[in-house]
């Protein structure tokens, strides 16, 4: 065989010629290898149409800044900005810049949620997609903007998220355990439902496996957070003309919700990103019944207790575990009313079993078994049903009036406090002028103050209507 070499006449020419052509070549073969890989790097994108645009948009992540240290923000978002909280609000979300005074604390709200997507997501801003904008601009429903905001501010700035009706209880510079460095970790999340006995369960199946999005934490440009986007803009889009509706018009049910944009798609992402990080496809094995942090890739996972504490499932400890970071009071959770879930007129929601293995068990046989009773029997077992539903949410009701009654109740005697607190003040600095009399113009102004403010706080709630016959 004859080779060519710089001391060889036109080996020089050759190797030169070679020199500017390999690049090419690489590029080519990385570009082919990539484009027959895609459904293994993201398998929530499966539209052939898209496999060219996903290809770009993935290369996003690559030029993201090498941060070694996680954003010291914290990020909430709500209908109103904290001025107009309600009590419940402000008292969760006092905790976060109680707790850690060195972090920046901002809500994003209904009146300044397009700004910031605009800023960020148009020309000058992280990435200028006006798929983005076009979107979220059209989003009429609440959950859905809700989600796809929470991975927008996460893929711009990064920090930690948290729902509104999470509190902190453990400050955010003590999340990452001692074993591991910031400067490997990109990613914070927390296992949520770890229940794989259920994952062939019709209803429950999709959810039995799943990472906690309620509160997570991440570095800007996290690959998971383009992934999600992406995906829930893909998903908007597949939704809409199967309805054969515009974005804005889309109706959807629970677990449309939770697949589209919630749990299990931020399961699906995160998982997917894994698999592109360690080149190996992990199952839910890894995470089941996980007692230490464990750090996957630049994800480091932490066990169930520290964002999902209390639930009663998954092996959860109770929020005096020492693992226990946040709590989350689900005050904030009403948008399932607007999507409800599977509800069987005799046998209502399997969810109601809240994973317990005979519960669900019994609900599966009774709902498989109903249709082959008579008539007069389904009919006795939907009365007492209702009967049941009816009683429970008299209950529920009475039960919320009287929680609304204590913090209104708890209000009224801290601002009795602090004027009685400020009239005293205000006392020691008149009776030293000699000015009695106006001591007592103003002590009796400020008790008509607080009356006025109890006597409001005396009003009952307005009543909810009652559930529809």
């Amino acid at each position: 065989m004859h080779i060519s070499s710089p001391s060889m006449p036109g080996g020089g020419r050759l190797r030169k010629q070679l020199r500017r052509a390999l690049p090419m070549y690489i590029a080519c073969a990385l570009l082919l290898l990539l484009y027959t890989q895609i459904d293994h790097f993201e398998p929530i994108q499966r539209a052939p149409g898209e496999v060219l645009k996903r290809i770009f948009a993935y290369q996003e992540p690559v030029s993201r800044e090498n941060n070694t240290k996680f954003p010291r923000k914290i990020w909430q978002t709500w209908k109103v900005d904290p001025l107009d909280f309600e009590e419940r609000e402000s008292t969760r979300a006092r905790s976060w810049p109680q707790l850690n005074p060195g972090y920046r604390y901002e809500v994003l709200t209904d009146s300044n949620d397009m700004a910031y997507v605009e800023t960020h997501f148009g020309p000058g801003g992280v990435i200028d997609r006006p798929d983005i904008l076009e979107t979220y601009r059209t989003l009429n429903t609440t959950i859905i903007k809700a989600d796809l905001l929470r991975y927008l501010i996460m893929y711009a700035e990064g920090g930690v998220y948290a729902d509104i009706d999470v509190e902190n209880m453990r400050a955010v510079d003590t999340w990452i355990p001692s074993q591991f460095n910031e400067s490997d970790v990109d990613l914070i999340i927390s296992v949520e439902i770890d229940e794989p006995d259920f994952v062939n369960h019709t209803i429950l199946g999709q959810k039995s496996q799943s990472f906690c999005q309620w509160t997570f934490m991440a570095k800007p440009k996290h690959p998971v957070m383009l992934r999600l986007i992406n995906h829930v803009l893909h998903w908007l889009n597949e939704v809409a003309q199967k309805q054969a509706v515009p974005i804005s018009h889309i109706q959807l049910n629970f677990d449309e919700v939770i697949t589209g944009t919630g749990p299990s798609a931020f399961t699906g992402a995160i998982l997917a990103e894994m698999t592109a990080q360690t080149h190996r496809r992990l199952s839910w094995n890894t995470f089941h019944g996980l007692t230490e942090p464990i750090l996957v890739g630049d994800i480091l996972v932490l066990t169930v207790d520290a964002f999902a504490a209390g639930q009663g499932h998954s092996n959860s400890l109770t929020h005096e575990s020492p693992n226990a970071l946040v709590r989350h009071h689900y005050h904030a959770s009403l948008w399932p009313s607007r999507h409800p879930r599977f509800s069987h007129p005799a046998y209502g929601m399997v969810e109601e079993c809240n994973w317990e293995p005979a519960c669900v068990q019994n609900w599966t046989e009774n709902t498989a078994a109903f249709g082959g009773l008579s008539y007069d029997e389904k009919a006795k077992l939907i009365a007492v049903k209702e009967k049941i539903d009816a009683d429970r949410y008299s209950e529920e009701l009475a039960e919320d009036e009287q929680a609304a009654q204590e913090e209104k109740d708890k209000a009224a005697a801290e601002l009795k406090a602090q004027c009685e607190q400020a009239s005293y003040v205000h006392v020691e600095q008149l009776e030293a002028t000699g000015s009695a009399a106006v001591t007592q113009i103003d002590i009796q102004a400020a008790a008509a103050a607080i009356q006025a403010k109890m006597d409001s706080a005396q009003q009952p709630p307005e009543q909810p209507p009652a559930p529809q016959e």
